[in-house]
């Protein structure tokens, strides 16, 4: 059984990725991150419901330690009454500090509370609602055991030739302003990969990553080979990311809606400016120094 995930649900949100994720609970699309903020507001604290239902439980649970980080972490159980593709099932939400209660009755929109950066955050990731869906008599409490995932909406590929200007940086990511979403607010849109489907995931500081519409087979972005697709799921090769010659931590793909959208390059120690250009290449590791214009 497929869960999927429509307008009604998305809507609510400004990105959307199945698979930009270390953790088990999102192997092979079984769980998603919504994230309400823009790349340029990403750590805003707001947590719309994505679904309408009774508040089931609310649990404060372990997070792991981080510095920048609070102990603990809660976890969200609702029974969903809809949308209809999610009735009857139980929604998990994680990163969210509730003030809702058991017993509260909850419309798609409504605030859960108030969005927190647990430990279970890399540093460059923006703050978010980590949902999935059970089945009632399946254990809520599980990290894994998730019901596999479907995007409901349309999400348009951009082509993007690797280069960019930066026009936002954070202490371990740089975006920039290429590829540009053609119509804000409205569609999806992500990078596509070369062919067809759109890519999610980080690659390569997390195993696997996505593809959106896409098919078996090799996965290439300009020209370079990023791993193998089974299904939806890639599986990366042993790549090195470069940006202006250099190895960075890699790049994260994501679908987004908002006018901020552009490549996401993650690298902890940075010294790249706004409005600095940079020109981004895969190859494997033993490429890995050859320059960026090769």
């Amino acid at each position: 059984m497929a869960v999927t995930l429509g307008e009604e649900v998305l809507g609510q949100y400004q990105r959307f990725s199945l698979y930009n994720s270390p953790y088990p609970a999102h192997d092979a699309g079984c769980a998603i991150d919504l994230y309400p903020g823009t790349l340029r507001n990403g750590r805003t604290t707001a947590a719309p419901s994505p679904v309408a239902g009774t508040v089931l439980e609310t649990k404060t649970v372990r997070a792991p330690p981080k510095p920048y980080a609070p102990e603990n972490d809660h976890l969200i159980l609702l029974e969903c009454a809809s949308p209809a593709s999610v009735e009857g099932l139980v929604a998990r939400v994680l990163h969210v500090e509730p003030t809702v209660s058991a017993g509260d009755r909850v419309e798609i929109g409504d605030s859960l509370g108030r969005l927190v950066r647990a430990g279970f955050f890399a540093p460059w990731v923006d703050n978010h609602l980590h949902v999935g869906f059970r089945r009632p008599a399946q254990n809520p409490h599980r990290a894994s055991g998730s019901l596999p995932l479907e995007v409901g909406v349309e999400v348009r590929g951009l082509e993007w030739s690797g280069r960019g200007t930066v026009v936002a940086t954070g202490e371990t990511y740089a975006v920039l302003d290429e590829p540009r979403h053609p119509s804000p607010g409205s569609d999806f849109v992500g990078i596509r990969a070369d062919g067809a489907g759109v890519l999610d995931g980080g690659l390569p500081h997390y195993d696997d990553g996505g593809l959106h519409g896409g098919c078996d087979g090799v996965v290439r972005l300009n020209g370079d080979a990023l791993g193998a697709a089974n299904g939806r799921t890639i599986s990366w090769d042993e790549v090195a990311v470069t940006a202006n010659g250099e190895v960075i931590t890699g790049l994260s793909f994501f679908c987004a809606r908002d006018a901020d959208f552009g490549a996401k390059l993650i690298h902890p120690g940075h010294d790249l400016r706004v409005g600095d250009a940079v020109s981004v290449r895969v190859g494997p590791l033993e490429r890995a120094d050859e320059p960026a214009d090769r």
